[in-house]
This record gives structure tokens, sequence and C-alpha cells, in this order.
């Protein structure tokens, strides 16, 4: 019997690596939390509902909650502190240059930075990161949170309703940056941890594209969510899968192909890079929250059921 049987059923094929990443992302983030009023303008209704328990609001992280890539600015932080050498480094600037010009996650240069994020943290025990990804967070994060983003996720906040991170970034880091921005927590990247000590491996795949989705769908099922009341924000179109799920998708600073498919759909849209005023696509959302955040360890035993 699957360890999750009280997933929704799909309405697309997901690969398994997928559902596993997804699966260790919800089982992550409800075994963290264990540990551990906005009126639309023109008459429209109230946004978000207040008190809707089964809505909750899920944001992306890179480009769409923060300025560019989060893997990046950790990478930054971990040179800094001589995890690894200077033409790594290097490739990390790269990559980052790729994604602030090009403003798509390319899959071949996000898989890279992965496997180099990877490699360099083989070996280091999970407190270390988490620990250090605190320090981070104020050198080269802070600074970079979009301020029109931030005060959605307040509106979710402010309604008494839960608000969730969804990252490919690792989870330690995305927990640390959902915590100080006073959200419920994050689903993201899991790395394989035993005893407390990175093996260099993932857990499943990255939390991309349709992984996202997954962890979506498996922390709403064991929440008690209605997906249909729930609200997610993206500027990629990778996140579409995610988008998709909930009855209120928006679209935060999209690239072109997320841009066009939203305004097909009739999908709410806004973009912050400018400071012009967010153009409205389609009816006002009735949103809420649910997130939490995760450690790996929770993870580590999902990955040993279901072997």
């Amino acid at each position: 019997m699957a360890a999750f049987g009280w997933l929704t059923p799909r309405r697309r094929s997901a690969t398994a690596r997928s559902v596993l990443a997804g699966e260790a992302a919800a089982e992550a983030a409800r075994k963290s939390t264990r540990d551990e009023s906005v009126s639309a303008p023109g008459g429209e209704p109230p946004f978000p509902v207040h008190g809707d328990d089964r809505a909750a609001a899920f944001f992306d992280l890179d480009n769409t909650v923060m300025q560019g890539a989060a893997l990046f600015h950790f990478g930054r932080g971990l040179y800094k502190r001589k995890f690894f050498r200077t033409r790594d480094l290097g490739r990390f600037a790269w990559q980052q240059a790729w994604f602030r010009l090009a403003g798509v996650e390319d899959p071949e240069h996000m898989q890279d930075a992965r496997d180099s994020a990877l490699s360099i943290v083989k070996g280091h025990r999970v407190s270390e990161l988490k620990s250090i990804g605190e320090e981070i967070y104020d050198e080269y994060m802070a600074e970079r949170i979009w301020p029109g983003t931030r005060a959605l996720a307040q509106a979710h906040l402010d309604a008494g309703q839960k608000v969730w991170l969804v990252t490919a970034a690792p989870v330690e880091i995305a927990q640390v940056i959902a915590r100080r921005l006073g959200l419920t927590g994050a689903l993201g990247t899991v790395a394989e941890s035993i005893d407390g000590v990175y093996t260099g491996r993932l857990v499943g795949e990255p939390l991309h594209g349709p992984a996202k989705a997954e962890a979506v769908r498996a922390l709403a099922a064991a929440e008690g969510l209605d997906l249909s009341r729930c609200a997610a924000y993206s500027d990629s179109h990778n996140d579409i899968p995610m988008l998709s799920l909930v009855g209120h998708p928006y679209a935060i600073n999209p690239d072109s192909k997320l841009r066009k498919h939203a305004r097909d759909l009739d999908w709410r849209l806004r973009d912050y890079r400018t400071g012009r005023k967010a153009a409205k696509v389609g009816i006002p959302a009735a949103a809420g929250v649910g997130a939490v955040a995760g450690g790996t360890a929770a993870a580590i035993a999902l990955h040993r059921r279901r072997r």
C-alpha cells in the first residue's frame, strides 16, 4: 500500500520520481509543523476570503517572491564560507545571469545548478546548512523580496489563512525564507540525509514542474484543503501544472509563455518588475493558504518505506 494512499486521482500522468518528490516535500512540511483583509479595486468581492480554513495559498519563490534564484544566492554564501572553488562560483554566476536575462528557468541550467549544490553539501550536516542558511538570507536574500508579492502573501495571513512557499530550492533554505517572511512554511527539494548528514542524492527529483503540483496535491489531501478554493502564484510556465490545480491561479512577473497562457485562460496577472500597476485578468479569487516546513529526516523515512 502506498505511503500516501489518500492522494486524490491525477488528471494527468506524473513520473514516479515526480510523485516521490512531491510526497517527500509534503511529508517533510507536515512533520516540520508538528515539530516546530484586503478588498479588490472596483467593488470586487473581498480577497482573500476571511476565515476559509479549507483554502490555501501557494507561492513559487524564484522571481515570484524573490528576485533571482535562491539557489544562486545560497551558492554565493557557501563560496564565501569556502565550501567550493572560484571556478564553481563562475558556473553559479553564469546560471544566475541566464536566469535574470532570459527570465525563464532553463532545465539544463537548473539541473546543473542543483548537481553542483548537491556535490558541495555532500558530507555536511543538515544542521550546519540550516544555520548557514539563516546567515545567507540576511546577506543576500532579504533585500531581494518583491514588496508586491509579499503584500499578497500578507493579505492571506491577515485573513487568518496559511501561506506556503513551493520551490525547487533546497527545503532547508525554503524553510528559512518562509519563516523570515512570517509564512506558514515551505515545500522544497528534499536532499537525502542519513543520520543528519547529506548523501549527495535527492529524494525523488527536484521539486520543479510536475513535482510541485504533486507536492501541493499531497499537502492539500493531507490537510483537508479544497483546491478549488485555493490560490497559487508563479512567474514561470514550468509551474502551469501547479497553477492549474487550484481554483485561483495568479501569474506574477510572468515569462512570455505563462503570460500568454494566463491571458488565454483569463487568469489574474500582476507584474511588479516595472513598478506599474498590475494588469488584471479574470474574476477575483477567493483564496486561503496552507503550508509548512520540512526536514530531510521525514523524507528519508518515507523514502525507506517506499523501497
